[in-house]
């Protein structure tokens, strides 16, 4: 779900209408909303406030990753652009929620997301080891490891967010849904490229996949399922050896 220049102008003052109500509500949390939402210009200075409360030990810290992420965003505008697509993607896709305050506030996957795109930023623009210690605090912090050299298209949702390793030249398209535990990365004999995921893909719980393989666009990996092969468009792949079903054009089955 690409969010586009006039949606992104609606989300900003949806998003801090519902911090008010929420406010509102509760005045002890008010406090808490001003500094993490209402006090901020942007979506982009709340994720980049978010990133430093999420993967800094101290203040120092804090207030240092806050301002690498912000000075990113202003170098690259496309993290912030990235940043509302992801928020929308949750509130259309997850049915636990229709809002966009619990995602961005309670959502550790949204934040490990972004966290991933500031440090993918920093490793294409030579600063690997920046970069890598992102990856390590939000491995530490948020239990979501990717390595920065890995490409994420936008509108990504990481459901429930505990567990997931996405490996070094792994690529994943947009509109994908990646749950719990799910790793994807490299074959040991294998040392090149790593697994392609295409666009519209949900990772089941559990599920993984290693090596030079290609998931086709809108596929579904089920959950535990070991994928070593490529995984044709709009297929299911279920089990351990895996094996597909519902793939387009595939016959019924007797008696359906």
């Amino acid at each position: 779900m690409a969010v586009t220049r006039a949606s992104r102008t609606e989300l900003w003052p949806s998003l801090r209408h519902e911090a008010q109500l929420a406010a509102a509500r509760d005045p002890a949390f008010g406090q808490a909303l001003s500094a993490a939402i209402l006090e901020h210009p942007d979506l982009g200075s709340v994720v980049a406030h978010q990133i430093g409360v999420r993967l800094g030990s101290g203040a120092a810290a804090r207030a240092r990753f806050a301002a690498i992420a912000r000075e990113a965003q202003t170098t690259s505008p496309a993290l912030v652009a990235a940043a509302y697509s992801d928020l929308a993607a949750i509130a259309a896709h997850d049915p636990a929620t229709t809002a966009l305050l619990p995602p961005l506030l309670n959502y550790k996957g949204y934040i490990a997301l972004q966290a991933y795109r500031l440090a993918h930023w920093l490793w294409s623009n030579r600063q690997p080891d920046l970069a890598l210690l992102l990856q390590a605090e939000s491995s530490t912090s948020l239990q979501v490891s990717i390595h920065p050299s890995a490409r994420i298209g936008t509108s990504v949702f990481l459901d429930h967010a505990t567990g997931i390793v996405i490996g070094a030249f792994s690529s994943i398209g947009d509109d994908v849904t990646i749950m719990q535990n799910v790793t994807i990365g490299r074959l040991d004999a294998m040392p090149g490229r790593g697994p392609r995921i295409g666009r519209g893909v949900l990772l089941s719980s559990g599920a993984t996949v290693l090596g030079d393989v290609r998931i086709g666009d809108d596929a579904k990996i089920g959950a535990d399922a070991i994928v070593t092969t490529d995984v044709p468009a709009g297929c299911t792949a279920v089990g351990t050896p895996t094996r597909l079903t519902n793939c387009p054009g595939q016959p019924l089955p007797a008696g359906a």
